[in-house]
């Protein structure tokens, strides 16, 4: 069971480098609402709510580009690293909360 929750949030033993990510092209998918992202995001990032996730997946075109997912806490992207996994996208990685992975790009 901790395993399937350290799984669900992203948590193991070789953690990601996600600055290093970004140099090679992944994606930083805010998935927190239109007014939360207004308040404050990453530069680059683009903003789909994990509401309109599923219908917006076009917007998200190669499947095996590294997709980085952030929300406030880290609960949605949880959430949406689950959709893309599950809608075929083969590399996605839960950042968590926004401000925290900005800090981890820097």
């Amino acid at each position: 069971m901790i395993n399937t929750i350290k799984k669900l949030f992203g948590i193991n033993r070789n953690p990601v480098d996600f600055s290093i990510l970004v140099q090679q092209g992944a994606t930083i998918l805010d998935v927190r609402s239109k007014g939360e992202y207004a308040g404050g995001h990453i530069k680059g990032a683009i903003n789909i709510s994990l509401n309109e996730l599923h219908q917006s997946l076009s917007q998200l075109k190669d499947k095996n580009k590294p997709i980085i997912t952030c929300c406030a806490s880290g609960m949605r992207s949880a959430s949406a690293k689950s959709i893309l996994k599950s809608n075929g996208y083969t590399q996605v990685y839960n950042g968590g909360g926004w401000s925290s992975l900005q800090n981890k790009l820097k």
